[in-house]
């Protein structure tokens, strides 16, 4: 329904006086009440509202899962991947772009990739709860960081070349976090050689403030760390 001289501006510029009046105003089963707050798209998500949801952007490594079509990269709604139950037996998650592009063809798999700490988006997926679930990601603190907020929605979680093995091997590769953007938080989700590798790298044991990049290690190294664990 239209509203002289009110517009979608008009929404956006008076959200918070909207959102008192549309709480008094409206049924109480029509309003999503855990959505407390007016960031992420609090009021639309509140109030049923459409707007611009983030984009889970996937490949599937299995062209036998690939459809009529044969469509292999896909970006869709979080809405509508939250039900998709993709039917493949396990799901890789690399933070870099240009590595879930070049991830090899993996049997009843699919690879989620380029969301960095927005992996929070994945938590309210369902059926990640229900199959092997493998991170990829830089061996820097904010690495481990983003390993552990993924193990806490998905305890299951295994991590993937980001272990002590493969910084060592890509010595000649290493740079630098910034010194003042550094993760030096507790991370609680970490497994025993994940944890003092992060505290290493924490405390520079190993160099000052180093990091090994994933797009830096070697496609082969991926290919075999497969063929052994899969």
């Amino acid at each position: 329904m239209e509203i002289p001289t009110v517009d979608s501006k008009f929404i956006e510029q008076h959200k918070r006086i909207l959102r008192e009046l549309l709480d008094l105003l409206l049924p109480i089963e029509t309003i999503a009440s855990e959505v407390t707050g007016l960031s992420g798209s609090g009021f639309e998500r509140r109030f049923g509202l459409r707007y611009d949801e983030p984009l889970i952007r996937f490949r599937i490594l299995d062209s036998a899962l690939s459809g009529p079509f044969g469509l292999s990269d896909l970006s869709i709604p979080l809405r509508q991947f939250q039900p998709l139950d993709f039917p493949c037996r396990r799901v890789f998650i690399t933070e870099n772009k240009i590595n879930g592009l070049s991830f090899p063809p993996v049997p009843s798999s699919l690879v989620i990739f380029g969301l960095g700490y927005g992996i929070q988006a994945l938590k309210e997926v369902p059926w990640l709860r229900e199959r092997p679930v493998y991170y990829w990601g830089d061996i820097d603190t904010h690495g481990f960081a983003i390993l552990s907020q993924l193990r806490g929605y998905f305890p299951q979680t295994r991590s993937l070349l980001m272990d002590r093995e493969t910084l060592l091997a890509g010595r000649d590769l290493w740079v630098c976090e910034e010194p003042g953007k550094r993760c030096l938080a507790d991370l609680p989700h970490l497994d025993e050689e994940e944890q003092q590798l992060y505290q290493d790298l924490c405390s520079n044991q190993l160099g000052e403030n180093i990091r090994l990049e994933q797009e830096r290690i070697a496609f082969s190294r991926l290919q075999e760390w497969l063929d052994k664990n899969l």
